[in-house]
Order: C-alpha cells, then structure tokens, then sequence
C-alpha cells in the first residue's frame, strides 16, 4: 500500500517506479493539507507526518528515495538502478541535486505561483518567481552536464529519470520552468521522451488537468 496524495511530486515519484517494475498497488489518499488533516493511524506510517509512506510485507518505509531503492530491489521487473558504483553513484548525486536544489524553487516558487496562485484566489508573487529561476537554472545546468544519453545515466531508465520527471511534470507547465528546459539541449531531449512514457501517462496528477 502507498500512502499519499496523487497531486504531491513525491508520491508520483513512488508511483512512477511502481508503475515502471509493473507492481499493483493501492493508493491510500493521505492529504496533509486538507482541513481534518491526516487520519490517526497515518501516525503508524510516517513518524514525521510527511508524504508518501509505504508498507510491504510488514515493513513500513517513509521517505521517497528510500521508497523507491526498496521498490526496486523488492519486485521483480527492470532494475532501476545501475549495475556499476560509478554509476549508481550518479544516479544518487542527481536525486540529491533534485531534492535539494530543484524541488523548492521549481515547484513552490515558480508552479505553485505561475499556475496555482490564481486557483487560490491571489495574484503570484512576481519577486518569489524572479529569484527562483536562477536558483534552477544552476540546478538544471548540473543535471544538463550530467546527462549522458536516452536517458540522464546513459542508456537504461533509472531512479534518477523518475525523480527529476515527476517534479518537471509541474514545473515545466509555467513557462519559466518549461523556457530552462528547453534551453538546455539534452535535458530536453530526455524530457520529450520520459513526458510521453506510459507510466507517466498513468500517474498523472490532478493539477496536470
């Protein structure tokens, strides 16, 4: 069972490699924003009230990136890790680079106030959007260094795809977010083609609509 709201990146990411192993699943809808707030036994999933949360088997796992090493190695289906500590390596340095560096400013400063803002009823914060470009542009220059074939490792889908692909999902819908994408040549390549991949077509969030 996963645990989260369909709308939120991580939770997709989760998705994302679940649907690429061929793993069935049921999402359990935890929305932490929502006025009632998160059921009581949501306590036993995620220590930190954080989204998603998995459980398998009798074990229960939070964090996104741990979600989707334990679904890898778990199932059968194609590996979504590398087979060399080089590149695996790689594969952990470009989550790390999108959750650390990409995550907040493409998603909460530039989607959130390009294509959300006015869903609330406000104008965007103009300022909050200037600063973060910048911010993912220098992101989004290191993956674009980094990005070595088909896919952002070389030739086979790896966790690194899944992760950078379930937060473009957002943040190329404002264009700011799309006009860095398309600047850097091989990043866009890769996107034109993981946009399109079934697995992205049946993970589609709510805010795509």
């Amino acid at each position: 069972m996963l645990f989260g709201a369909a709308y939120n990146v991580y939770v997709r990411a989760v998705r994302l490699a679940l649907a690429e192993k061929g793993v069935d699943y049921q999402l359990i809808e935890i929305d932490l924003g929502a006025e009632e707030g998160a059921p009581a036994n949501y306590l036993h999933h995620a220590n930190f009230m954080r989204i998603p949360a998995f459980e398998h088997a009798g074990e229960r796992l939070y964090e996104a990136s741990a979600i989707t090493r334990y679904i890898d190695e778990a199932f059968d289906g194609p590996p979504l890790m590398p087979a060399t500590p080089r590149e695996r390596a790689r594969v952990n340095q470009i989550i790390s680079i999108i959750e650390n560096y990409g995550y907040r400013p493409m998603v909460w400063s530039i989607f959130i106030e390009r294509c959300r803002a006015a869903v609330a009823g406000r104008m965007a914060d103009e300022d909050k959007i200037a600063a973060a470009v910048p911010q993912v542009a220098y992101a989004l220059d290191a993956l674009e260094e980094m990005t070595q074939g088909p896919h952002l490792i070389g030739e086979a889908l790896t966790l690194a795809d899944l992760h950078l692909a379930a937060m473009l999902a957002y943040g190329t819908l404002a264009p700011e977010g799309a006009t860095l994408v398309e600047a850097r040549p091989r990043l866009a390549r890769w996107w034109s083609a993981m946009k399109n991949r079934p697995s992205m077509r049946d993970t589609r969030s709510p805010l795509e609509e």
